[in-house]
């Protein structure tokens, strides 16, 4: 409970802080949750997006977008995709998102201002140490078929990167192939950025990758033990090459022993297996 009340505490500072309490923020004539919306829109974007960047009811966001529609700011109009609806800004909405980011620049500005320089640097500090741990809380992780769009892209990606990091380059062909295997994808704010396999006869696991954007978020450790948890026989085994050093410092550091080889994957030079 220490750490359940340090949490509502920090909330009801930050809430009050940055004026998120106030009917109208920064003093431009809406709710913290429209302002958040304009700026989101930026250089144009459709509802499904900001449905899934912002985590907003439907019927939330149709009233912020039409709130904003009234003002004059946005524009709607059908998408490439007809069943989603474009939103832009207008003129008048370009403008007041001039206005908007030069308001929450100086309010940044005079966070900071009552605060010695050594407050600040920890301020600025904690503030991003804490950005990326609510970051990787945003981080939603689903059992997906490999055939999938996302499913695809994280594999895609992934094959690209082995390419470019291993000596000799990468060819799917030649690799163990994981047509039976269980696919997961990770995905952030709605955007896949990782993904991993592990194939349930013999908890073989392949295909792990995050995406470059999202490294940093204990992503990689994320995925491993959402894959072993799907395990029905007691461990879990995997490899890997030379040139993918973190992955070797990840799977140690997660109790995996290096064991003799167990398969003929031309890509391997290290296998780990562990018990769970």
């Amino acid at each position: 409970m220490d750490a359940v009340d340090q949490v509502r505490s920090f909330n009801r500072t930050v809430t009050e802080r940055v004026g998120a309490l106030q009917d109208t923020y920064l003093d431009l004539g809406r709710p913290l949750g429209a302002d958040r919306v304009l700026w989101e829109i930026g250089d144009g974007t459709d509802l499904r997006t900001l449905r899934a960047r912002l985590n907003l009811d439907s019927g939330y966001l149709s009233r912020l977008i039409a709130s904003l529609q009234r003002e004059g700011l946005i524009e709607t109009a059908p998408g490439a995709d007809k069943r989603v609806r474009a939103v832009t800004l207008s003129d008048a909405g370009r403008a007041e998102l001039e206005v908007l980011n030069s308001k929450s620049d100086q309010l940044a500005r005079d966070l900071l201002a009552p605060l010695g320089d050594k407050q600040r640097a920890t301020l600025v500090e904690a503030m991003a140490t804490v950005e990326r741990l609510l970051t990787a809380g945003l981080v939603a992780i689903t059992v997906e078929d490999p055939r999938s769009p996302d499913a695809r892209y994280c594999l895609t990606e992934y094959y690209a990167e082995l390419a470019e990091r291993f000596p000799g380059g990468f060819d799917v062909s030649t690799s163990i192939p994981t047509d039976e295997f269980t696919f997961i994808v990770a995905r952030l704010r709605g955007e896949p950025v990782g993904c991993g396999a592990i194939r349930l006869s013999d908890s073989y696991i392949k295909r792990m990758w995050v995406a470059p954007a999202a490294r940093g978020l204990g992503l990689g450790r994320r995925i491993l033990r959402e894959l072993e948890s799907l395990s029905t026989t007691g461990m879990a085994r995997l490899e890997t090459h030379n040139s993918l050093p973190e992955a070797i410092n990840l799977y140690r550091s997660m109790g995996y022993v290096e064991v003799e080889p167990f398969n003929d994957e031309p890509y391997a030079h290290h296998w780990f297996e562990k018990r769970l």
